[in-house]
């Protein structure tokens, strides 16, 4: 059986070298105006639209929060030095090879399926969770509720922490469960958390109780959760978890029978959205449907190295070509609609990561080597609308508030 015990942590964590300049006041800024409705959440004000910003970290780990309503920036602190981050729009987990750092912008966008609610919140780093290897992370579209899920490759340890809890500042484990050294996630689903590991997926309950049938899934990598339910990658295709009628269920969404593309292992989207994209090797991008259920390769001009799915009326798929640029393509035939110049490529060439991210309106790009950040008007023309030049060298980036 597996080992199963529950924990909580101080707000702080075990990271004894952790720096919390200015983490417990709120970003400044003149954000929206609080509105009064039935949406409120305590120790939280209700906007009448989003706050959106360009949280980044840097090499050593100090975390800045640029708002992109008046262009200010407000430094929230300092994590660990970052091999990785994960980010759900709220929240950047920040990984290396001893455990995690985590970060409350304090700006997020509540889904409410009809309309949405804005919230801005005490920015802070909340703390730490300890593991082995530099951890995987998978998130819902819920920054208040539900499960975040941590799996540590070099121990095998699969955790699922209270994202509410981490909203109220605290880090307490729902699980951890042991399993083989080696890749894996641990995917929420409203209540419940899939655990990927081994060639195969087992159903939690929140307390860590296996239930229901095991399904086989060759070689997991990559996860999102869209408005359907939570992705899981595989060898032959992909897993959808969903809940229905108080109960998770699995189903399998083989690659066509035709295909030859290399499989996806990488998902990105405008959040929420039911349609996610992934780089398929030189072919092209595969499109997943979560709705539909399906996939669709989509040919693309010249070979990419990351893709997403605006998943709009136009349907607009962005992507990241080597040398740079990014392509507004048709997200139905691959079509070019515009480029930008080539912004990005020292960095590519320097093997530094390099993020794209789309909102309704915008994509975000960061330039670690060139020092900057981009604003793109992907349905005017691919135009740069705005340019920043950070304080900080922008290693990794998240659009938060959304």
């Amino acid at each position: 059986m597996p080992h199963l015990f529950s924990r909580r942590l101080t707000a702080v964590g075990l990271f004894g070298a952790l720096t919390l300049t200015g983490c417990a006041a709120p970003v400044d800024g003149p954000a929206a105006e609080p509105v009064d409705t039935h949406g409120a959440i305590a120790g939280a004000s209700e906007l009448a639209e989003p706050a959106l910003g360009l949280t980044t970290i840097d090499p050593d780990g100090h975390v800045s929060h640029l708002d992109l309503l008046d262009e200010t920036t407000a430094e929230l602190g300092r994590v660990r030095a970052p091999e990785t981050v994960h980010s759900d729009g709220r929240y950047l987990f920040a990984a290396d090879a001893e455990g995690l750092s985590i970060v409350d912008s304090g700006v997020w966008t509540w889904d409410h399926v009809d309309h949405f609610h804005y919230y801005r919140a005490p920015a802070r780093v909340v703390g730490e969770v300890a593991g082995e290897g530099v951890a995987t992370v998978a998130t819902s579209n819920s920054s208040t509720t539900g499960g975040t899920g941590v799996f540590f490759p070099g121990s095998g340890e699969a955790v699922l922490l209270d994202t509410e809890a981490l909203s109220a500042g605290e880090i307490v484990e729902l699980f951890r469960l042991e399993r083989a050294a080696g890749a894996g996630m641990v995917v929420p689903a409203g209540s419940f958390a899939a655990v990927a590991a081994g060639d195969e997926v087992t159903l939690h309950a929140a307390d860590g109780t296996e239930i229901g049938a095991t399904a086989p899934c060759v070689e997991p990598s990559g996860t999102i959760t869209t408005r359907v339910g939570a992705v899981i990658g595989c060898r032959d295709g992909a897993l959808l978890v969903t809940v229905a009628d108080a109960v998770p269920v699995v189903e399998r969404i083989p690659y066509p029978a035709a295909a030859t593309a290399p499989r996806a292992s990488a998902f990105a989207n405008r959040e929420g959205r039911p349609t996610v994209a992934a780089v398929a090797g030189e072919a092209g991008v595969w499109m997943l449907d979560t709705r539909e259920r399906s996939w669709t390769l989509v040919p693309t001009p010249e070979a990419v190295v990351q893709a997403t799915a605006v998943d709009d009326r136009a349907q607009n798929l962005l992507a990241l070509t080597a040398d740079g640029r990014v392509l507004v393509l048709d997200g139905a035939t691959g079509e070019l609609r515009a480029q930008t110049p080539a912004l990005v490529g020292a960095s590519l060439a320097a093997g530094e990561p390099v993020s794209l991210v789309a909102d309704q309106q915008r994509a975000y790009l960061n330039g670690p080597a060139e020092g900057r950040l981009w604003e793109i008007d992907f349905a005017d023309d691919a135009r740069i609308a705005r340019e920043f030049t950070p304080s900080r060298t922008p290693l990794f980036v998240a659009e938060t508030g959304r």
